[in-house]
Parts: structure tokens; C-alpha cells; sequence
């Protein structure tokens, strides 16, 4: 009570810089106090504390791991608000103190294996805001309830309280254990005190029917981002889905990884799924980023892409059996000149695949910042006859190779050959084969890998040592050569 009448006396300027110093301390009875009496109508966690995304913006405290208890701190002091404010709204009073209207939660969150225990994951923050947006919900009816005997309106019937609700922002990420908790606070919630409002919607493991109710439940506006990964679909599931993204008409970025598709299984003339799947996404007027990892899409980009009203400044399609044609037709499309990002991780580029690489390498070059050749079989002769197509790609900022059969000789003439590339800041580069252990080292492929057990971390610890001198000889400390997926893992389209 002492803290709260202070808050009183304390000018609304001071909130903000409180905010931060309460959040980054792990202040969670300030936080309530705080954001339960807020004086501005928005409340944007990323922006006071920390933004996630780009290097050059993260907070230094904050880093990559926003407190659990913190986030859980802010969701309670809001549903406790709200709370008040139905209760004043019942007795025909009104609660003013708070002025807080959007809670802007996005980019706060994430999937990262190595948040630790007192991370939030996106996957429990999207659990606390939809069991908050029910608690508010059901406490609206028990208060329609208990007022409906003594206040009646001009029709006889019960005069509703209506405070001025909160609108949440989030990313939402959902799979078959929390289905039900979203799918019941984006139903009930929608014309509630509390209410969601999607940014990037993530979904694992979902049915087709599941995955369509969630979607059509989603207010479209503000929805930049669907991701649907291991829902295994198939051509018909997606089919069946896709048309109901037609809603969200200014999303940017649809992943559809491991989506059970593959065009080898199609009798001979039945494309009919692969014509409508194309018309789909032909209807997607914003979009730019597209990603169908582990789909076999052998020999049908070219039908897949056609249709599609403007160019991708992001493609992801990693392990998707392309063939040369594959490779010729993105090379000469619309798309090559704008892309930004590029996966061809998962592909033998050691054979008939190589020059079709280098050609579309060549017509990406002006654009792209971000390609990903990951356990495409490349050694180290390979990796230099790729080098000059690469080293074109002047604005090249993020560079994965894991997984290829290098040498330490071959990673320091890729150091040596693009330290020209002056924006180049992320080099995510395989364990060598020289590092491997018992010798003689055993080359990694694609179907049978060598995994962090089997090096001679000493040697590497050597190899990464010399690779680190290298980059500071070169007058280039300023770039991260690395052998985890970690740092990898962070990188995202809209961080570009």
C-alpha cells in the first residue's frame, strides 16, 4: 500500500526508466505496482527493455533470456487491472488510475533450447496469456451476474460492464497440449476485457481441422508471420489449410517445414494438388518470405513458384531433393534479384547440381545477405571453385556450412578469400575432418554424420584459436567464425 501511494505522488516520466531498472532486476512486486498504475495507453516490453533480432540492438542485460517470473509479473498485474476495473464498472464507479490500453509482448520470447530454467519459452508465455485472457473473461460473467438484479437497462435486460479493455500483442506458438487452452481464449476472449492480438503465429503437431479453427480465430490484422512445422499435412492438408490465410492480408512469411509433401508419390498427370497449392500462394499478395524444408519437390518449383505476384526476398529449401532444372528456373526468375535469404542446405552439390549453384549464386549476388549450404557435400576443391560466385555477393552478411567435409586448410582459405566481404559477420563453418577422432578421420555426410563426441576438442580448440588470429591479422575481429548452432538458431528473416 506504502508503494502504491508513492506511485501516486511519482511524475508518469519516471515509469518507464522504473520499468526497466524493475524488469532487469527480477522486481516483481514492483512490476505489478507499476503497470497497475501505468499512465501512458501503451506498455511495450521489447522497447523499454531490450530488443531482440538484430546484434547491434539487444540489450545488454536483458540479452537473449527475459525472465519468467518478470513476464508472468506483468501478465498478473494486468489481469489484476482489468480485474479492478470490472469490479468499479459493476458498482457504477470507475477505475481511472490505470491507462494502459495495448501490452506489446512480441519479440520477447523464444524457442531456444538454451534459455535456461528462468526463460521464458514462447510456447509457456502463450499458455499465460490465454489462461489470463479466460480468467478475465469468466470474471466479466460473474460480475454481468451479480449485477444483473440491481442494474437493468431500458429493455429490462442486464447493462453489461464495459471497461475499457487491454490488448495484448504476441507471438503465439501452440501444439496439442495447449490447443485447447488458445483455442478457448481466442473464442471467449475476443469480445473480452482481454484481448489477443497475434503477430506470428506458430503451430506444431496440429490436425488440419485444429490448425483451421486456430487460424480463422486469429484477428487479421497485425499477422506478419504463420509457421506450421511437423503438422504433417501432406498436399491435401495443405491445401485444405492455405485458403484460410487469405484473412491475413498483409502476411509477410509462411514456413511450412516438414509438411509431409512429396511430389514423387503423385501418379503420373494427377497435379491437380500441386496447381492448387501453386494458386494459393499465388494469393498471398505481401508475401516474402516462403519456406518448404523437407518437402520432395523434385522437378516442381517452377510449377510451385509460378504463380506468385511478386518476388521472395526469402526461400528456405533445405533437404528438398531439387534437381538441376530446379536450380536453372530460380536462377532465371523473378525471385533471384531479390533474395535477401537462401537455403540450399541438405543437397550433393558435389555433382550435377554444382554449376546450376554457382549460376544462381551469380544472380543473387547484388541482394543477398544470408545463404545457408549446410551438409551439401561440399569439400574443400568444391568450396574454391564456388568461391569466386561467392565472394560476388557483396553484401553477404551470415555464411552456414556445417555439416560439409572441410579441412582446416580449406576453412582458412574461405577466411582468407572472403574477409573482402566487408559486411560478413557470421560464419557458422563445420568441425574439420582433421579434427576428427580416431584417426584416419572419417569425412561427415548428409546420411551418416560425425557428431560433437567424436572430435579432438583440443585440436579444434587449436584450429578455432588460429581461425580467431587470422580474423584479427586481417583487421576483421569484428566477425564471429563459429562452429555452434546456437548462434546460428537466432538468425531470422525480419532480423535481416
Amino acid at each position: 500500500p506504502g508503494a502504491r501511494r508513492a506511485l501516486d505522488l511519482l511524475p508518469a516520466e519516471l515509469y518507464p526508466v522504473l520499468f526497466q531498472a524493475a524488469f532487469l532486476d527480477g522486481r516483481t512486486l514492483a512490476l505489478r505496482d507499476l503497470v497497475g498504475t501505468w499512465p501512458f495507453p501503451v506498455l511495450s516490453i521489447r522497447r523499454l527493455v531490450g530488443r531482440r533480432g538484430r546484434r547491434r540492438d539487444r540489450h545488454p542485460f536483458l540479452g537473449e533470456k527475459p525472465s519468467k517470473l518478470c513476464v508472468q509479473a506483468v501478465i498478473l498485474a494486468v489481469v489484476a487491472h482489468l480485474r479492478r476495473a470490472l469490479e468499479e464498472s459493476c458498482r457504477g464507479t470507475r477505475w481511472r488510475r490505470c491507462r494502459l490500453r495495448v501490452l506489446d509482448m512480441t519479440g520477447l520470447q523464444d524457442d531456444d533450447a538454451d534459455r535456461g530454467p528462468e526463460g521464458m519459452s514462447l510456447w509457456s508465455g502463450t499458455v499465460a496469456l490465454a489462461k489470463a485472457c479466460i480468467e478475465v473473461s469468466k470474471h466479466q460473467s460473474e460480475c454481468l451476474k451479480r449485477g444483473s438484479k440491481r442494474r437493468k437497462g431500458p429493455s429490462g435486460t442486464s447493462a453489461a460492464p464495459q471497461p475499457l479493455g487491454v490488448e495484448v500483442r504476441a507471438d503465439l506458438f501452440v501444439n496439442g497440449t495447449s490447443f485447447g487452452v488458445l483455442r478457448d481464449a481466442l473464442q471467449t476472449g475476443a469480445a473480452g476485457p482481454l484481448r489477443l492480438k497475434c503477430r506470428d503465429f506458430h503451430a506444431e503437431e496440429l490436425s488440419v481441422a485444429g490448425t483451421v479453427s486456430l487460424l480463422e480465430s486469429l484477428e487479421p490484422a497485425g499477422v506478419r508471420r504463420v509457421d506450421l512445422r511437423f503438422n504433417n499435412l501432406g498436399l491435401a492438408g495443405l491445401c485444405a489449410v492455405l485458403p484460410h490465410l487469405a484473412r491475413f492480408t498483409h502476411l509477410l512469411s509462411l514456413k511450412l517445414p516438414y509438411s509431409n509433401v512429396d511430389v514423387r508419390r503423385l501418379p503420373a498427370g494427377t497435379d491437380a494438388g500441386l496447381r492448387r497449392l501453386a494458386a494459393q500462394l499465388g494469393g498471398l499478395p505481401c508475401l516474402k518470405e516462403l519456406n518448404l524444408g523437407s518437402s520432395r519437390l523434385s522437378g516442381k518449383l517452377r510449377q510451385l513458384l509460378g504463380d506468385l505476384r511478386a518476388p521472395l526476398e526469402s526461400l528456405e529449401l533445405a533437404f528438398c531433393y531439387l534437381l538441376p532444372g530446379d536450380l536453372a528456373f530460380l536462377s532465371q526468375s523473378l525471385h533471384a534479384p531479390a533474395l535477401r535469404k537462401l537455403d540450399l542446405s541438405g543437397h550433393d552439390f558435389s555433382e550435377n547440381l554444382f554449376q546450376p549453384l554457382r549460376r544462381l549464386l551469380e544472380e543473387t549476388s547484388a541482394s543477398l545477405l544470408h545463404l545457408d549450404l549446410m551438409e551439401c557435400r561440399l569439400t574443400d576443391a568444391r568450396l574454391e571453385a564456388l568461391l569466386p560466385a561467392l565472394c560476388r555477393c557483396s553484401r553477404l552478411r551470415c555464411l552456414g556450412l556445417f555439416g560439409n567435409p572441410l579441412s582446416t586448410p580449406g576453412l582458412k582459405t574461405l577466411l582468407r578469400r572472403t574477409v573482402v566481404l566487408p559486411d560478413l559477420r557470421l560464419v557458422v563453418y563445420p568441425y574439420p575432418v582433421d579434427c576428427y577422432s580416431p584417426e584416419p578421420p572419417r569425412p561427415p555426410s548428409a546420411s551418416d554424420r560425425l557428431f560433437e563426441d567424436a572430435v579432438d576438442e583440443e585440436r579444434f580448440a587449436a584450429v578455432s584459436a588460429e581461425l580467431r588470429r587470422m580474423l584479427v591479422s586481417s583487421g576483421r575481429a569484428d566477425a564471429v567464425w563459429t562452429a555452434s548452432l546456437c548462434r546460428h538458431g537466432a538468425l531470422d528473416y525480419f532480423a535481416l
